[in-house]
């Protein structure tokens, strides 16, 4: 069977499942590594097997501006021109269709309004978007079967319609006509999709709907009736933490229990653990290796001179003279060798290297937490196994 899901337990705490690609399984509740442009930024596929990583993600809307989805292809697809070989996901574009048009990414879809990233969408109609390049400046038309078509060249396991990602400040009435045309976009991506099946690669569908009940009810019943395999769960989610677990939790009272639900674009802790509460199997996002590149490594509670706080900074003077590793009950590559004052020193002389070793125990933090997260799932312990690696 070259794909599957299957539900191992289910509880109130959350379920455990196994999500069966052509190039591997993937053990669930899983992470899944942003690897935007066919790459983990400062980590090698190598280092993301040693850290313990199922699945990794690669975005369509920069791979088809860089090199081009056709280059791609003929470097064999993505798990070859990479050497990554495992389970690999891509988004539509869709996402950056909205952070195009509105003039932010990840700002908007979690509450937060300010960006000054420029604007280069010329236009969003029913028949796709239209945009100017940011490498060079030409202009491009995407559709959902020319989306689609990018994604087959890209060769993922998984891939994804093409949605528009309405962020939290605009009305109902935009929310609503948006969502009924990425509902309309789906389709069209479906039956793209349906028309070149090989067997080779799965569908997910978007529930859009922003933070309105009846609007997320409304998409929800659009995927669940249609012939996904899997199902995202997209656009605005409010403004804060508080609504974000919300709409996750109404969005999740109301789909499909048989396919694998993906929550697209959060990455937190504390927001892991509420995702899996509520029955989401994957989650992606770029907040580990992001927060690696700017100094940030994830740490439990029991690390943290700030224990309500994921992370550390170890740009702060306070590590200059630490000898000892981000985390001294970590198993990762950069805690077997590596102090805090170390990496602090890298990180003040603008080393590279520093990057790759905070981004390697942050990557490997996230795969024992899922691993711890699956165990706990089996033996009913999801409480404890919380307090252990965040606090509320």
């Amino acid at each position: 069977m070259r794909f599957n899901f299957t539900i191992d337990k289910s509880s109130n705490q959350g379920r455990l499942g196994t999500l069966t690609t052509p190039h591997g399984k993937v053990q669930t509740p899983a992470f899944i590594f942003c690897a935007t442009k066919a790459a983990m930024k400062a980590v090698t596929p190598v280092q993301m097997r040693a850290a313990e990583t199922q699945i990794i993600l690669a975005n369509t809307y920069h791979l088809m501006l860089q090199p081009s989805s056709e280059t791609v292809a003929k470097l064999g697809g993505l798990q070859k021109m990479t050497g990554w070989n495992g389970p690999m996901l891509t988004d539509s574009g869709g996402f950056q269709i909205f952070s195009l048009g509105h003039g932010s990414v990840a700002n908007e879809v979690k509450g937060r309004r300010s960006n000054n990233r420029p604007k280069t969408l010329l236009k969003i109609n029913e028949q796709g978007a239209k945009f100017k390049s940011y490498i060079d400046g030409r202009t491009y038309f995407l559709t959902p079967e020319e989306s689609i078509r990018i994604q087959r060249n890209l060769g993922a396991d998984l891939i994804v319609v093409l949605d528009e990602c309405t962020p939290f400040n605009v009305e109902k009435a935009y929310t609503t006509e948006s969502m009924r045309m990425s509902h309309r976009w789906g389709l069209r991506s479906l039956e793209a999709w349906q028309t070149h099946d090989n067997g080779t690669q799965k569908l997910y569908g978007i529930i859009q709907g922003g933070v309105y009940p009846d609007l997320r009810q409304e998409s929800c019943e659009f995927v669940n009736e249609h012939n996904f395999f899997g199902i995202a769960v997209g656009g605005s989610l409010g403004a804060d933490k508080q609504q974000m677990h919300d709409v996750v939790s109404m969005t999740m009272n109301l789909v499909r229990k048989d396919r694998p639900v993906h929550l697209l674009g959060i990455g937190g802790v504390s927001d892991i653990f509420a995702g899996v509460r509520k029955g989401i199997d994957t989650f992606d996002c770029v907040h580990p290796t992001r927060l690696a590149r700017h100094g940030g490594a994830l740490v439990k509670p029991s690390n943290n001179p700030k224990p309500t706080r994921e992370h550390i900074n170890l740009r702060n003077s306070f590590y200059a003279q630490n000898n000892l590793p981000i985390e001294p009950d970590c198993a990762c590559e950069t805690c077997s060798f590596a102090s805090k004052g170390y990496l602090h020193h890298l990180l003040k002389a603008q080393e590279a290297v520093a990057m790759t070793l905070i981004s390697i125990h942050n990557i490997y933090f996230i795969n024992k937490l899922m691993e711890s997260i699956r165990q706990a799932l089996k033996h009913d312990t999801l409480d404890s196994c919380q307090k252990y690696w965040s606090n509320p």
